[in-house]
């Protein structure tokens, strides 16, 4: 992306993609990639340059708008300080219920603790459905379910109610964004559910 500045304000922002008249000066789209930076800047186009410091996940956080500035002759995007996404569930207050939004004290909106919780549920509930045969199995017919089944069937149930466990204890959002940061190995601090083929 390319902004046009003038008289040291940015006035336009362009994508490139097409031709620009500047004052009477109708220039053509290849301008864009065949002339040097320098030769753009003489006639007040620059290019835009991002710098994505304070810009954060956005699983865990909302980021702000961009904003551009030109300043020491360069068009820089940045964002502002990015806000935490609620880990907790929000509650309606007392003046919600007298705005009719909603009965004080049941949830509003749900946190990221909850999500992240169903979610553990879900993955449970899909890796225990594919050993649910061996138990309807056994009671239909009477037939053992396997040693190894039932060993893994505990280990998915333990192995998330741990997961349950970090995720409810984690007191902020960047604690919990720290739970599912992978290392180098690729290894999460919250850990995986068993599975039966690994």
């Amino acid at each position: 992306m390319f902004a046009l500045v003038q008289d040291g304000s940015i006035t336009k922002y362009i994508s490139g993609n097409r031709g620009i008249t500047i004052g009477d000066v109708q220039y053509p789209q290849n301008i864009f990639t065949l002339w040097s930076a320098a030769e753009k800047e003489a006639i007040g186009i620059y290019e835009v340059e991002y710098d994505n410091t304070n810009k954060k996940d956005e699983a865990w956080y909302t980021n702000t708008n961009q904003s551009f500035a030109f300043a020491g002759g360069k068009v820089t995007g940045s964002y502002g300080s990015a806000t935490p996404k609620a880990h907790a569930d929000t509650l309606w207050t007392a003046q919600d219920e007298i705005d009719g939004k909603g009965t004080e004290g049941e949830v509003a909106t749900r946190g990221l603790k909850y999500n992240l919780i169903q979610t553990i549920k879900q993955q449970a509930a899909g890796e225990l459905q594919n050993t649910d045969w061996y138990v309807v199995r056994k009671a239909d017919a009477g037939t053992a379910v396997p040693s190894a089944i039932t060993t893994h069937r505990a280990a998915v149930r333990t192995k998330a109610a741990e997961m349950e466990t970090a995720i409810t204890n984690a007191a902020d959002t960047p604690a919990l964004e720290t739970l599912y940061t992978r290392d180098a190995d690729g290894v999460r601090p919250l850990g995986e559910l068993p599975r039966l083929d690994s």
